[in-house]
């Protein structure tokens, strides 16, 4: 299958700090990869550095076997590259409806008509189509959530980023979540998930990728990354002679 992205060697730093030191992996089309590691491991800048909200330092990324590493933030995401954010931030005083509306006239670029018989599409497929006319403000966690991943699946992406999705969730709700990010993979959609909630991505992804201080320590099966003893080290804070 198809590699949709690849990174190649990517260097990032701010000052001594390095956020991405080397960091090299390829995703292919359809394939749910999981991304984890402690804080400050580099995980969200490596987002940025996708969508082009931040310039590499050396490195190059390339989605669908293009160099995209000198493409703006705003033609990535018309290309088809879409991320949620760990904060849900809508527009909260305008109705779910038209947050999504926003995604799907600018990233999207669809005429209004079409854009409106899309969004009404994506709010049905996580759940909100109930919502649509209320404003987001009056929004629980769990459907602000849902709101974050419709204004992302607005801009039809190819390759959906989820950024810690499932934080702040009840066992009840993340389930629920999970099982709409499951199907959206099913349907062929590409996707990369950062999360600190750990079964929540070993019911979706078919790989992790473990990283710490921006470096790739694993990459490989999750069952068998969550056993490997530099993860447990790392990660999970057991010593690996334990």
């Amino acid at each position: 299958m198809q590699d949709i992205l690849e990174l190649r060697s990517i260097e990032k730093s701010f000052g001594a700090v390095k956020v991405a030191d080397g960091l090299s992996y390829s995703l292919k089309q359809g394939e749910a990869l999981g991304i984890i590691g402690p804080n400050g491991a580099g995980k969200t800048s490596m987002f940025n550095l996708i969508t082009g909200t931040l310039q590499p330092n050396a490195g190059a990324v390339y989605f669908q076997g293009k160099d995209i590493t000198s493409m703006s933030a705003a033609k990535r995401a018309q290309n088809g590259i879409a991320r949620s954010f760990q904060v849900p931030q809508p527009f909260s005083a305008m109705s779910v409806f038209e947050n999504t509306l926003v995604a799907a006239t600018s990233a999207a670029g669809l005429g209004i008509h079409q854009a409106q018989d899309h969004c009404l599409s994506v709010l049905e497929q996580v759940g909100l189509l109930d919502k649509a006319n209320i404003k987001a403000s009056g929004l629980t966690l769990l459907e602000r959530k849902r709101l974050e991943l419709a204004r992302a699946l607005a801009a039809k992406p190819q390759l959906l980023l989820l950024d810690e999705i499932a934080g702040g969730l009840t066992e009840q709700e993340c389930h629920s979540l999970v099982a709409t990010v499951r199907h959206l993979n099913k349907t062929g959609l590409s996707i990369i998930w950062i999360e600190h909630v750990v079964h929540a991505l070993m019911a979706v992804v078919e790989r992790i990728v473990v990283l710490d201080f921006g470096q790739k320590i694993a990459d490989g099966h999750p069952p068998d990354v969550m056993v490997d003893p530099k993860v447990r080290e790392i990660y999970m804070g057991i010593e690996a002679d334990g």
